[in-house]
């Protein structure tokens, strides 16, 4: 056979070189053109992406924020849902290559995903009245299995309408624009949708629209992929390979276990009473590339909870950089940014320089580091981490009780807990705290409090000395308010002093207007004049809710149109109170009013995560592309498809790993889960390094390479496919 087709080789250079007969050749050779139907292909991609990104940014915050579930819980439902985004190709290859073929299963698939984002769209609209989690938890499974089915399908559907060995190139540049329409509908889209979720519908943020545009995109991607079903050029499926090798493994293991008592070289030889010893031999080969792929899960742990846990993360610190405020999802823009970065710096600077010294040149050695690069991540993140616990409020805890005191009045006062051995001044319009107090169920404590000062200076409804009890609970914040009455120190309430859920600053009004006076308005105003809040402030005194601040910045403080401060800066991550009086009779000045910090906002900077992201996008482009390309070359011709799915699935099992640590509650602190993932991460590559010293590499044979010593259509294709490694991310 190799003696025929060389000949024939042979031949058709005679006849290229023979100058009568070039031109005519030239005209046989004339190459195809490119197939249009592509970029139907790419764009239906590029609206895919961005539907899948801008849905996965916010979710993590949607199920924290809108469905209130725990922070521990929304990782859990993230992973698990990213679990089986990976699970589902196995599915959709299947139903691809033994049923529907590729262009109906990603159409069909696609339908149901549209669905999914629509449902879960609608699920964040509350006026509409669907029952929020089920719906929400419905729309994410149909999300699931639409983007995990046709996940296998939409590369190799593109490859499919082109004429090999004749367009090789082309096909070279369709996944490379193929790749490119990923990452920018990524990038797009994790930008795009934390704004829109900025946004405000239903006196919430609008988690509505954030999932509603990327449902349009999903819908839109459907409408472009079925304009160009006439240009398609559709492959009939011819079984799935998946299947006849889990029947094979099936076979032989079931023989093996039947025992006839012949003594085989290999397990997978008692199946070849069935199966041809072709198949078998590359069955061993596709076994001993997935042994090696056991350890590897562990990155996925960690690289996929950049949308999880280092979101929840970025909530707890600052994003002010200048007038502009990042918010915490949108730091998740940076993976795909370095990504396009990274990728031509490692292929065409890293990469040689290595290979020079002989040092992380081969594919195993890039996985192995690409994997330590990761625990080092998770080690910077961790740092971050410990600097985040120094901002964190001093909460009320079991055994103890928290005590603050306003007061309102232009006037110190000095309060003596003589039971506590405390005597404390308290300066006109502020508060002081007492953090711990024992207490077991409640604790009483009497105290004098001295109104000389603010007798003397015309509250005259109060007396000079006047004694009494206050209350604190144990394990609650308990905040005590002195206003200008006869009674003074006398109302009381329980207080909200922990980071706000949202991240953003939060206000409320403590202001004291004298009976018969009418009810006010407490504004926060911007430097344009625009009001952020309006809380309204009774007569019959009492604190107000906490109101949520949209933009941290510095905001004017006026009570109806009487400015009580101006630029005080309210930043992310603050709990802020206004505490004053407006008091007619005998005060100068008889309106007095100032912010009070209850709790500190966040001070570390978003800019202090840098570095793990720079550190494990590093970690990716050596470990994610490097690993699919691997698993491309080194299996044979036949099971390329098959290998890829193995590592689909490693990522799958990546995310469940999450999902039995997050729910395993090992620590209290969350530092000590993230040094947890770090040690994992090392110690198994240490492990995998240890089983790549066996490892010998596959050989491609003399007889794939086509005549220029090329690596054949499927090898070619594993390291073009190297570039579609967002299917990893």
């Amino acid at each position: 056979m190799d003696s025929v087709v060389s000949k024939r080789k042979n031949s058709e250079n005679e006849i290229r070189d023979h100058p009568d007969n070039q031109s005519s050749f030239e005209e046989q050779e004339e190459k195809p053109k490119y197939p249009k139907a592509v970029f139907f292909i790419i764009s239906n991609e590029f609206c895919e992406r961005f539907s899948f990104y801008g849905m996965r940014t916010v979710l993590s915050l949607y199920l924290f924020n809108m469905l209130r579930y725990s922070e521990s819980t929304s990782t859990i439902i993230y992973h698990v849902f990213t679990c089986f985004v990976y699970f589902f190709p196995v599915v959709g290859a299947i139903i691809s290559d033994s049923w529907l073929g590729k262009f109906n299963t990603i159409l069909y698939l696609s339908i149901i995903y549209a669905l999914g984002q629509v449902i879960l769209s609608l699920s964040a609209a509350t006026p509409i009245g669907l029952p929020q989690r089920e719906f929400s938890i419905l729309g994410l499974f149909l999300i699931a299995f639409g983007t995990g089915g046709i996940k296998p399908c939409a590369s190799a559907f593109g490859g499919d309408q082109f004429i090999v060995p004749q367009q090789e190139r082309q096909l070279a540049t369709f996944f490379s624009l193929f790749y490119f329409s990923i990452n920018t509908g990524s990038l797009i889209s994790t930008l795009l949708t934390p704004v829109l979720r900025e946004t405000k519908c239903f006196d919430d943020d609008c988690y509505f629209v954030a999932f509603l545009v990327p449902a349009v995109l999903m819908v839109a991607s459907i409408i472009v992929f079925v304009l160009g079903k006439r240009l398609y050029k559709m492959v009939k499926p011819s079984g799935n390979l998946i299947v006849k090798v889990t029947k094979c493994v099936c076979h032989a293991i079931y023989n093996k276990m039947k025992g006839k008592g012949e003594k085989r070289d290999h397990w997978l030889d008692n199946a070849d009473d069935v199966y041809d010893t072709k198949l078998i031999e590359d069955v061993k080969i596709v076994i001993r590339v997935l042994k090696l792929f056991i350890p590897l899960p562990i990155f996925w742990a960690l690289y996929d909870q950049q949308g999880s846990q280092w979101t929840f993360q970025a909530t707890r610190m600052d994003g002010q950089i200048g007038s502009f405020v990042l918010l915490p999802d949108q730091l998740q823009a940076v993976n795909p940014l370095l990504i396009i970065i990274f990728i031509p710096i490692f292929e065409t600077c890293i990469y040689p320089a290595f290979a020079k010294i002989h040092f992380i040149n081969t594919p195993l050695k890039k996985l192995v580091v690409g994997g330590l690069l990761a625990s080092v991540a998770f080690i910077a993140a961790g740092i971050v981490e410990l600097q985040i616990e120094k901002t964190y409020p001093k909460l009320p805890t079991n055994g103890f009780a928290q005590i603050r005191i306003f007061n309102t009045m232009n006037c110190n006062v000095n309060v003596n807990m003589v039971n506590q051995g405390l005597a404390v001044d308290i300066g006109p319009v502020s508060m002081v705290e007492i953090l711990e107090v024992k207490a077991a169920g409640s604790v009483t404590i009497p105290y004098t409090a001295d109104f000389t000062e603010c007798y003397n200076k015309g509250y005259t409804d109060l007396n000079k000395n006047e004694q009494g009890e206050i209350t604190g609970m144990e394990a609650v914040a308990t905040s005590w308010v002195i206003t200008p009455t006869s009674l003074g120190l006398q109302y009381s309430y329980k207080d909200m002093v922990d980071k706000p859920e949202k991240g953003k600053p939060t206000v409320r009004s403590l202001i004291y207007l004298q009976p018969g006076l009418k009810n006010a308005t407490l504004n926060v105003v911007d430097s344009d004049g625009k009001s952020a809040v309006s809380i309204p402030v009774s007569s019959h005194f009492s604190e107000s809710d906490l109101q949520q601040i949209e933009n941290p910045r510095e905001y004017d403080i006026y009570l109806d149109k009487k400015l009580l401060e101006k630029n005080v800066p309210l930043k992310s991550g603050g709990v802020y109170t206004v505490v004053g009086s407006y008091v007619t009779q005998n005060v100068e000045p008889n309106i007095v009013g100032k912010t009070v910090t209850v709790t500190p906002p966040n001070s570390l900077h978003m800019a202090w995560m840098l570095p793990q992201y720079i550190i494990i996008t590093m970690g990716e482009v050596m470990f994610s592309v490097t690993g699919l390309q691997f698993a491309f070359t080194q299996a044979p011709v036949t099971m390329k498809s098959l290998l890829t799915a193995g590592w689909l699935l490693s990522v799958a099992f990546g995310n469940l790993i999450v999902v039995i640590i997050k729910g395993s509650h090992p620590f209290e602190r969350q530092v000590y889960e993230i040094f947890l993932y770090a040690v994992l991460m090392a110690v198994v590559m240490v492990i995998f390094g240890v089983m790549t010293l066996f490892y010998k590499y596959v050989e491609i044979p003399e007889e794939e390479e086509d005549s220029d010593g090329d690596i054949p259509l499927e090898g070619k294709m594993g390291n073009v496919n190297s570039a579609y490694k967002e299917d990893e991310k």
